[in-house]
Protein backbone atom coordinates (compact mmCIF):
# COMPACT_ATOMS: atom_id res chain seq x y z
CA UNK A 1 0.00 0.00 0.00
CA UNK A 2 1.35 3.49 -0.87
CA UNK A 3 2.29 5.95 1.55
CA UNK A 4 0.09 8.95 2.39
CA UNK A 5 1.93 12.14 1.07
CA UNK A 6 2.88 13.38 4.44
CA UNK A 7 4.10 10.35 5.54
CA UNK A 8 5.95 10.27 2.39
CA UNK A 9 7.36 13.23 2.74
CA UNK A 10 8.58 12.70 6.88
CA UNK A 11 10.29 9.37 5.23
CA UNK A 12 12.18 11.98 2.82
CA UNK A 13 13.24 13.82 5.44
CA UNK A 14 14.50 11.76 7.88
CA UNK A 15 16.24 10.07 4.83
CA UNK A 16 17.79 13.05 4.33
CA UNK A 17 18.73 13.84 7.88
CA UNK A 18 20.34 10.53 7.96
CA UNK A 19 22.48 11.68 4.53
CA UNK A 20 23.66 14.65 6.22
CA UNK A 21 24.86 13.51 9.34
CA UNK A 22 26.49 10.15 7.69
CA UNK A 23 29.89 11.94 8.04
CA UNK A 24 29.79 13.09 11.88
CA UNK A 25 27.56 9.63 12.07
CA UNK A 26 30.55 7.46 10.69
CA UNK A 27 32.97 9.40 12.09
CA UNK A 28 31.96 9.09 15.47
CA UNK A 29 31.62 5.44 15.14
CA UNK A 30 35.32 5.36 13.43
CA UNK A 31 36.75 7.22 16.86
CA UNK A 32 34.82 5.09 19.15
CA UNK A 33 36.05 2.06 17.78
CA UNK A 34 39.55 3.05 17.82
CA UNK A 35 39.56 4.14 20.89
CA UNK A 36 37.96 0.70 22.72
CA UNK A 37 40.19 -1.41 20.34
CA UNK A 38 37.82 -3.08 18.55
CA UNK A 39 37.03 -3.22 14.42
CA UNK A 40 34.52 -0.40 13.17
CA UNK A 41 32.99 -3.09 10.69
CA UNK A 42 31.23 -0.34 8.39
CA UNK A 43 31.34 -2.98 5.34
CA UNK A 44 28.90 -4.96 7.84
CA UNK A 45 26.99 -2.01 8.74
CA UNK A 46 26.33 -1.18 5.55
CA UNK A 47 24.90 -4.21 4.96
CA UNK A 48 27.53 -6.18 3.49
CA UNK A 49 26.70 -10.02 4.57
CA UNK A 50 29.10 -12.67 4.25
CA UNK A 51 28.35 -15.61 1.94
CA UNK A 52 27.98 -18.00 4.90
CA UNK A 53 25.36 -15.49 6.82
CA UNK A 54 23.51 -15.69 4.18
CA UNK A 55 19.76 -16.53 3.87
CA UNK A 56 19.24 -20.15 2.41
CA UNK A 57 16.22 -21.45 0.38
CA UNK A 58 14.13 -24.61 0.63
CA UNK A 59 15.87 -25.81 3.73
CA UNK A 60 15.05 -24.06 6.45
CA UNK A 61 13.47 -20.90 8.03
CA UNK A 62 15.50 -18.08 9.30
CA UNK A 63 14.61 -16.34 11.80
CA UNK A 64 16.93 -12.73 12.63
CA UNK A 65 17.02 -11.66 16.36
CA UNK A 66 18.37 -8.08 17.13
CA UNK A 67 19.63 -7.52 20.36
CA UNK A 68 20.94 -3.96 20.57
CA UNK A 69 23.83 -4.25 22.83
CA UNK A 70 25.25 -6.60 26.25
CA UNK A 71 22.03 -6.12 28.11
CA UNK A 72 19.39 -7.21 25.31
CA UNK A 73 21.59 -9.96 24.45
CA UNK A 74 21.87 -11.66 27.66
CA UNK A 75 17.79 -11.45 28.33
CA UNK A 76 17.56 -12.84 24.82
CA UNK A 77 18.93 -16.45 26.00
CA UNK A 78 15.79 -18.04 27.11
CA UNK A 79 14.42 -17.41 24.31
CA UNK A 80 16.68 -18.55 21.85
CA UNK A 81 17.02 -21.54 23.46
CA UNK A 82 13.08 -22.12 23.64
CA UNK A 83 12.75 -21.25 20.02
CA UNK A 84 15.70 -24.07 19.14
CA UNK A 85 13.94 -26.28 21.78
CA UNK A 86 10.62 -25.64 19.73
CA UNK A 87 12.12 -25.21 16.03
CA UNK A 88 15.11 -27.02 16.12
CA UNK A 89 15.56 -26.78 12.59
CA UNK A 90 15.18 -22.75 12.44
CA UNK A 91 18.32 -21.10 11.44
CA UNK A 92 18.81 -18.18 13.81
CA UNK A 93 21.02 -15.53 12.92
CA UNK A 94 21.50 -12.69 15.71
CA UNK A 95 22.63 -9.26 15.45
CA UNK A 96 23.60 -6.22 17.23
CA UNK A 97 24.78 -2.59 17.29
CA UNK A 98 27.93 -2.14 20.05
CA UNK A 99 31.26 -4.43 19.65
CA UNK A 100 30.20 -5.52 23.37
CA UNK A 101 26.84 -6.53 22.85
CA UNK A 102 28.29 -8.62 19.36
CA UNK A 103 31.30 -9.86 21.86
CA UNK A 104 28.48 -11.63 24.44
CA UNK A 105 26.41 -13.08 21.14
CA UNK A 106 29.01 -14.85 19.91
CA UNK A 107 29.04 -17.28 22.47
CA UNK A 108 25.41 -17.64 22.60
CA UNK A 109 25.57 -21.85 20.52
CA UNK A 110 22.18 -21.37 19.66
CA UNK A 111 22.93 -18.45 17.14
CA UNK A 112 23.78 -20.06 13.96
CA UNK A 113 25.50 -16.51 13.07
CA UNK A 114 26.13 -12.89 14.34
CA UNK A 115 26.02 -9.94 12.52
CA UNK A 116 25.97 -6.36 12.89
CA UNK A 117 22.51 -4.60 12.25
CA UNK A 118 22.63 -2.27 9.54
CA UNK A 119 22.81 1.69 10.00
CA UNK A 120 19.46 2.68 9.06
CA UNK A 121 19.87 3.93 5.79
CA UNK A 122 17.27 2.59 3.07
CA UNK A 123 19.69 0.49 0.91
CA UNK A 124 21.59 -0.85 3.58
CA UNK A 125 18.85 -2.15 5.41
CA UNK A 126 17.44 -2.98 2.06
CA UNK A 127 20.88 -5.57 1.30
CA UNK A 128 20.62 -6.88 4.39
CA UNK A 129 17.31 -8.15 4.22
CA UNK A 130 17.43 -9.20 1.01
CA UNK A 131 21.00 -11.29 1.99
CA UNK A 132 19.59 -12.74 5.24
CA UNK A 133 15.57 -13.68 4.02
CA UNK A 134 14.24 -13.65 7.26
CA UNK A 135 10.78 -15.56 7.79
CA UNK A 136 10.44 -13.78 11.24
CA UNK A 137 11.98 -10.91 12.40
CA UNK A 138 12.21 -10.20 16.70
CA UNK A 139 13.32 -7.12 17.89
CA UNK A 140 14.36 -7.35 21.61
CA UNK A 141 13.06 -4.31 24.16
CA UNK A 142 12.43 -0.77 21.99
CA UNK A 143 14.17 -0.49 18.71
CA UNK A 144 12.62 1.44 16.78
CA UNK A 145 13.81 1.68 13.24
CA UNK A 146 11.40 3.56 10.36
CA UNK A 147 13.77 1.97 7.21
CA UNK A 148 14.53 -1.28 8.68
CA UNK A 149 10.32 -1.87 9.57
CA UNK A 150 9.45 -0.24 6.19
CA UNK A 151 11.46 -2.58 3.98
CA UNK A 152 10.49 -5.73 5.80
CA UNK A 153 6.96 -4.91 5.73
CA UNK A 154 7.38 -4.35 2.12
CA UNK A 155 8.76 -7.98 1.78
CA UNK A 156 5.93 -9.21 4.07
CA UNK A 157 8.12 -9.89 6.70
CA UNK A 158 6.47 -10.28 10.22
CA UNK A 159 8.07 -8.44 12.95
CA UNK A 160 7.65 -8.75 16.69
CA UNK A 161 8.68 -6.31 19.49
CA UNK A 162 9.98 -8.58 22.20
CA UNK A 163 10.68 -7.62 25.74
CA UNK A 164 9.49 -4.12 24.85
CA UNK A 165 9.70 -1.47 27.46
CA UNK A 166 9.24 2.30 26.69
CA UNK A 167 11.19 4.59 29.61
CA UNK A 168 10.26 8.00 30.47
CA UNK A 169 13.17 9.50 28.68
CA UNK A 170 12.01 8.27 25.48
CA UNK A 171 8.18 8.01 26.16
CA UNK A 172 7.74 11.76 25.90
CA UNK A 173 9.75 12.07 22.59
CA UNK A 174 7.68 9.55 20.80
CA UNK A 175 4.55 11.18 21.70
CA UNK A 176 5.56 14.41 20.48
CA UNK A 177 5.90 12.11 17.21
CA UNK A 178 2.80 9.96 17.28
CA UNK A 179 1.99 11.04 13.91
CA UNK A 180 4.81 9.20 12.19
CA UNK A 181 5.26 6.65 14.63
CA UNK A 182 1.82 5.43 14.26
CA UNK A 183 2.44 4.18 10.95
CA UNK A 184 5.91 2.91 11.72
CA UNK A 185 4.85 0.87 14.65
CA UNK A 186 1.92 -0.32 12.30
CA UNK A 187 4.55 -2.36 10.64
CA UNK A 188 5.52 -4.71 13.65
CA UNK A 189 3.18 -7.89 13.28
CA UNK A 190 2.73 -8.11 17.66
CA UNK A 191 4.02 -6.45 20.62
CA UNK A 192 5.16 -8.33 23.64
CA UNK A 193 5.61 -5.58 26.57
CA UNK A 194 7.06 -5.96 30.27
CA UNK A 195 4.56 -4.66 31.85
CA UNK A 196 0.85 -3.42 31.55
CA UNK A 197 2.20 0.33 31.96
CA UNK A 198 5.12 -0.46 28.85
CA UNK A 199 2.02 -1.84 27.14
CA UNK A 200 -0.30 1.37 27.76
CA UNK A 201 2.53 3.44 26.44
CA UNK A 202 3.35 1.55 23.54
CA UNK A 203 -0.86 2.31 22.27
CA UNK A 204 -0.86 5.55 23.56
CA UNK A 205 2.02 6.49 21.20
CA UNK A 206 0.05 4.88 18.22
CA UNK A 207 0.21 1.19 18.53
CA UNK A 208 -2.72 -1.22 17.59
CA UNK A 209 -4.38 -1.72 20.38
CA UNK A 210 -5.13 -5.74 19.21
CA UNK A 211 -1.50 -6.77 19.00
CA UNK A 212 -0.27 -5.67 22.31
CA UNK A 213 0.39 -8.65 24.72
CA UNK A 214 1.95 -7.84 28.04
CA UNK A 215 4.11 -10.86 28.14
CA UNK A 216 6.48 -9.58 31.41
CA UNK A 217 10.48 -9.44 31.37
CA UNK A 218 12.80 -11.88 29.81
CA UNK A 219 15.17 -10.96 32.68
CA UNK A 220 13.60 -12.97 35.26
CA UNK A 221 13.87 -15.84 33.13
CA UNK A 222 17.78 -15.46 32.50
CA UNK A 223 19.27 -15.55 35.95
CA UNK A 224 21.32 -17.98 37.49
CA UNK A 225 20.66 -19.37 40.72
CA UNK A 226 23.15 -19.06 43.72
CA UNK A 227 26.36 -21.24 43.80
CA UNK A 228 26.52 -23.65 46.78
CA UNK A 229 29.61 -23.33 49.58
CA UNK A 230 31.47 -25.34 47.02
CA UNK A 231 31.47 -23.72 44.21
CA UNK A 232 31.94 -20.17 45.41
CA UNK A 233 34.91 -20.45 47.44
CA UNK A 234 36.45 -22.27 44.14
CA UNK A 235 35.25 -19.38 42.47
CA UNK A 236 36.62 -16.85 44.99
CA UNK A 237 40.30 -18.39 44.71
CA UNK A 238 39.85 -17.64 41.01
CA UNK A 239 39.79 -14.21 41.55
CA UNK A 240 42.50 -14.48 44.33
CA UNK A 241 40.34 -13.68 47.34
CA UNK A 242 41.31 -15.20 50.65
CA UNK A 243 38.65 -16.94 52.80
CA UNK A 244 37.05 -15.10 55.35
CA UNK A 245 36.69 -11.59 53.39
CA UNK A 246 33.91 -9.34 52.79
CA UNK A 247 33.25 -8.78 48.88
CA UNK A 248 31.55 -5.17 47.89
CA UNK A 249 30.87 -5.05 44.55
CA UNK A 250 30.14 -1.32 42.62
CA UNK A 251 28.62 -3.16 39.39
CA UNK A 252 28.03 -1.18 36.35
CA UNK A 253 29.20 2.06 37.20
CA UNK A 254 29.25 5.28 35.48
CA UNK A 255 31.82 8.55 35.62
CA UNK A 256 30.96 10.76 38.88
CA UNK A 257 29.79 7.09 40.90
CA UNK A 258 33.20 5.54 41.52
CA UNK A 259 34.14 8.40 43.63
CA UNK A 260 30.71 8.13 45.33
CA UNK A 261 31.33 4.84 46.25
CA UNK A 262 34.60 5.24 47.16
CA UNK A 263 34.09 8.11 49.68
CA UNK A 264 30.96 6.11 50.92
CA UNK A 265 33.67 3.38 51.86
CA UNK A 266 36.36 5.00 53.60
CA UNK A 267 35.22 4.59 57.38
CA UNK A 268 34.58 0.71 56.45
CA UNK A 269 37.54 0.56 55.27
CA UNK A 270 39.52 2.72 57.90
CA UNK A 271 37.92 0.72 60.49
CA UNK A 272 39.98 -2.46 59.48
CA UNK A 273 37.54 -4.92 58.51
CA UNK A 274 38.22 -7.66 56.27
CA UNK A 275 36.67 -6.03 53.16
CA UNK A 276 37.60 -6.21 49.16
CA UNK A 277 36.57 -4.00 46.98
CA UNK A 278 35.54 -5.26 43.79
CA UNK A 279 34.98 -1.82 40.34
CA UNK A 280 33.21 -3.15 37.50
CA UNK A 281 32.94 -0.30 35.39
CA UNK A 282 29.89 -0.20 32.92
CA UNK A 283 32.62 0.22 30.14
CA UNK A 284 35.72 -1.39 30.25
CA UNK A 285 37.36 1.54 28.68
CA UNK A 286 37.03 3.48 31.88
CA UNK A 287 39.58 1.20 33.65
CA UNK A 288 41.97 3.61 33.47
CA UNK A 289 39.97 6.34 34.84
CA UNK A 290 39.03 4.17 37.60
CA UNK A 291 42.65 2.78 38.61
CA UNK A 292 43.71 6.77 38.85
CA UNK A 293 40.85 7.01 41.52
CA UNK A 294 41.33 3.69 43.26
CA UNK A 295 45.32 5.28 43.78
CA UNK A 296 44.01 8.81 44.81
CA UNK A 297 42.08 6.90 47.63
CA UNK A 298 44.94 5.08 48.83
CA UNK A 299 43.66 1.90 47.50
CA UNK A 300 45.97 -0.72 45.98
CA UNK A 301 43.97 -2.41 42.98
CA UNK A 302 44.61 -5.26 40.78
CA UNK A 303 43.16 -5.35 37.36
CA UNK A 304 41.34 -8.49 36.29
CA UNK A 305 43.81 -9.00 33.59
CA UNK A 306 46.71 -9.02 35.50
CA UNK A 307 45.38 -12.16 37.73
CA UNK A 308 45.90 -14.68 34.31
CA UNK A 309 48.93 -16.44 35.23
CA UNK A 310 49.84 -14.12 38.83
CA UNK A 311 49.96 -15.77 42.24
CA UNK A 312 49.27 -12.17 43.48
CA UNK A 313 46.58 -12.42 46.26
CA UNK A 314 44.01 -9.78 47.23
CA UNK A 315 44.44 -8.73 50.48
CA UNK A 316 42.06 -6.81 52.87
CA UNK A 317 41.64 -3.49 52.05
CA UNK A 318 42.27 -3.89 48.24
CA UNK A 319 40.64 -3.51 45.35
CA UNK A 320 39.58 -5.95 42.05
CA UNK A 321 39.33 -3.43 38.99
CA UNK A 322 37.66 -5.74 36.44
CA UNK A 323 38.66 -4.38 32.76
CA UNK A 324 36.90 -7.58 30.96
CA UNK A 325 33.64 -7.75 29.04
CA UNK A 326 30.91 -10.55 30.32
CA UNK A 327 32.19 -11.06 33.78
CA UNK A 328 29.80 -9.29 35.96
CA UNK A 329 27.57 -11.79 36.62
CA UNK A 330 30.82 -14.46 37.79
CA UNK A 331 31.62 -11.27 40.33
CA UNK A 332 28.30 -10.79 41.27
CA UNK A 333 28.11 -14.40 42.53
CA UNK A 334 31.00 -14.36 44.61
CA UNK A 335 30.45 -10.89 46.59
CA UNK A 336 28.08 -10.27 50.01
CA UNK A 337 26.88 -7.14 48.82
CA UNK A 338 26.16 -4.99 45.63
CA UNK A 339 26.16 -1.78 44.78
CA UNK A 340 24.52 -1.13 41.24
CA UNK A 341 25.77 1.73 39.04
CA UNK A 342 23.69 4.02 37.05
CA UNK A 343 21.92 5.31 39.96
CA UNK A 344 23.42 7.79 41.65
CA UNK A 345 24.20 9.71 38.09
CA UNK A 346 21.45 10.50 35.85
CA UNK A 347 21.27 7.78 33.92
CA UNK A 348 18.56 5.71 34.61
CA UNK A 349 19.65 2.48 36.36
CA UNK A 350 20.96 -0.54 35.30
CA UNK A 351 19.15 -4.40 36.42
CA UNK A 352 19.15 -5.41 40.09
CA UNK A 353 17.18 -8.65 39.14
CA UNK A 354 21.09 -9.80 38.80
CA UNK A 355 22.69 -9.67 42.50
CA UNK A 356 18.71 -10.28 43.21
CA UNK A 357 18.93 -13.60 41.46
CA UNK A 358 22.02 -14.51 43.36
CA UNK A 359 20.90 -13.80 46.79
CA UNK A 360 23.19 -11.00 47.10
CA UNK A 361 21.19 -7.78 48.77
CA UNK A 362 21.69 -4.86 46.47
CA UNK A 363 21.91 -0.65 47.29
CA UNK A 364 21.37 1.52 44.27
CA UNK A 365 20.28 5.22 44.07
CA UNK A 366 17.65 7.71 43.04
CA UNK A 367 18.09 7.58 39.12
CA UNK A 368 16.45 4.32 38.55
CA UNK A 369 13.60 5.80 35.34
CA UNK A 370 14.17 2.59 33.50
CA UNK A 371 13.93 0.43 35.63
CA UNK A 372 10.74 1.56 37.92
CA UNK A 373 8.62 -1.63 37.89
CA UNK A 374 11.94 -3.54 38.96
CA UNK A 375 12.65 -1.40 41.80
CA UNK A 376 8.89 -1.24 43.01
CA UNK A 377 9.38 -5.20 43.45
CA UNK A 378 12.89 -5.12 45.16
CA UNK A 379 11.90 -2.61 48.00
CA UNK A 380 8.46 -4.44 48.17
CA UNK A 381 10.32 -8.25 48.58
CA UNK A 382 12.59 -5.47 50.93
CA UNK A 383 15.86 -7.24 48.55
CA UNK A 384 17.75 -4.48 48.08
CA UNK A 385 17.31 -0.33 49.89
CA UNK A 386 17.23 2.64 48.00
CA UNK A 387 19.58 6.14 48.94
CA UNK A 388 19.41 9.88 47.63
CA UNK A 389 23.68 10.53 48.50
CA UNK A 390 26.74 9.46 49.43
CA UNK A 391 25.68 9.45 53.05
CA UNK A 392 23.08 7.48 52.42
CA UNK A 393 25.10 5.18 50.54
CA UNK A 394 27.87 4.99 53.19
CA UNK A 395 25.10 4.63 55.90
CA UNK A 396 23.11 1.59 54.17
CA UNK A 397 26.80 -0.57 53.69
CA UNK A 398 27.62 0.20 57.35
CA UNK A 399 24.21 -1.15 58.38
CA UNK A 400 24.66 -4.10 55.86
CA UNK A 401 28.02 -5.48 56.62
CA UNK A 402 27.32 -5.03 60.36
CA UNK A 403 24.36 -7.48 60.33
CA UNK A 404 25.07 -10.68 58.40
CA UNK A 405 21.46 -12.30 59.59
CA UNK A 406 19.58 -8.95 57.63
CA UNK A 407 22.16 -9.73 54.55
CA UNK A 408 20.85 -13.29 54.32
CA UNK A 409 17.27 -12.20 54.82
CA UNK A 410 17.22 -9.58 51.91
CA UNK A 411 18.88 -12.25 49.78
CA UNK A 412 16.36 -14.80 50.02
CA UNK A 413 13.94 -11.87 49.73
CA UNK A 414 15.68 -11.76 46.30
CA UNK A 415 15.22 -15.24 45.44
CA UNK A 416 11.53 -15.32 46.51
CA UNK A 417 11.43 -12.26 43.50
CA UNK A 418 12.69 -13.94 41.35
CA UNK A 419 10.25 -17.36 41.75
CA UNK A 420 7.47 -15.52 41.84
CA UNK A 421 8.00 -13.45 38.13
CA UNK A 422 8.68 -15.91 36.17
CA UNK A 423 7.52 -17.42 32.70
CA UNK A 424 8.16 -14.66 30.44
CA UNK A 425 10.04 -16.86 28.06
CA UNK A 426 6.28 -19.18 27.86
CA UNK A 427 4.09 -16.29 27.10
CA UNK A 428 6.46 -14.85 24.73
CA UNK A 429 6.47 -17.96 22.70
CA UNK A 430 2.52 -18.31 22.94
CA UNK A 431 2.99 -15.03 20.40
CA UNK A 432 5.66 -16.43 18.20
CA UNK A 433 4.72 -19.72 17.67
CA UNK A 434 1.74 -17.98 16.21
CA UNK A 435 3.81 -16.94 13.28
CA UNK A 436 5.97 -19.44 13.14
CA UNK A 437 3.50 -21.75 12.83
CA UNK A 438 1.69 -19.50 10.45
CA UNK A 439 5.08 -19.37 8.18
CA UNK A 440 5.28 -23.85 8.04
CA UNK A 441 1.86 -23.67 7.32
CA UNK A 442 2.53 -21.00 4.27
CA UNK A 443 5.51 -23.52 2.79
CA UNK A 444 8.39 -20.76 3.96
Amino acid sequence: MPLPRDEMIAYLVYDLILLLISPLLLGCHLFRSRRRGRPAAIAARLGRILPEEKGRTGDCTTLWVHAVSVGETMAVRPLLKELKKRFPATRIILSNITETGRSVALKIEEADHCIYFPFDYGFAVSRSLDAVRPSLVIIVETEIWPNFLRHSDKRHIPVILANGRISDRSYGRYLLFRWFFRRILGYFSAFCMQTGDDARRIVAMGAPESKVHVAGNLKFDNLPSPMDGRDRAASRRNYHIPEGCTVIVAASTHAGEEDVFLEACRGLLMSGQPIILVMVPRHPERAEAVSALLSQSGITAIRRTELHGSTRELLPGMALLVDTVGELMNILAISDLAFMGGSLQPVGGHNLLEPASLGVPVIFGPHMENFREIVDMVLSHEAGMQVADVAGLAAALQRLLGDSALREEMGENGLRLLRENGGATFRHMEVITQFMNRKTADGV
